[in-house]
């Protein structure tokens, strides 16, 4: 069977970032949440996983299906994400709902986009 060099390259880059972070993301992922810690949360919401860790300096760390979901601190103490930056979010579980809102049915990587998956959309007509 003959790879194509698209899926070679982006295997040997996912290998290399593994690498070069010793695994940090999956080692987050891997750990238990705590129940007091404002930070964690773990649930289903729009049909999506989503889950928030404490990152290892004490960030939050929000994952969408498991892959990483950036989240960024306001200036007026809330939390946006790339997805949804339009409003500031009270905390890091509710800008990871609103991402998922903004999302809807859309998929995360290019791989379902190419396989026919339905790209969805946000009904208010914001792309991100």
């Amino acid at each position: 069977m003959i790879v194509p060099r698209r899926v070679a390259l982006r295997s040997l880059f996912a290998a290399a970032v593994t690498a070069l972070t010793g695994g940090a993301l999956t080692r987050i992922a891997a750990t238990p949440p705590s129940p007091d810690d404002p930070l964690v949360f773990d649930e289903m919401y729009g049909g999506r996983h989503v889950r928030g860790l404490r990152g290892p300096s004490g960030e939050p760390v929000a994952l969408v299906d498991g892959r990483p979901l950036h989240l960024m601190r306001c200036a007026d103490g809330g939390w946006v994400s790339p997805i949804d930056h339009y409003g500031s979010s009270p905390t890091p579980l509710a800008a990871t709902r609103a991402a998922v809102d903004e999302m809807g049915p859309a998929p995360l990587s290019r791989f379902a986009a190419a396989h026919g998956v339905h790209p969805g959309g946000s009904p208010r007509g914001v792309h991100a």
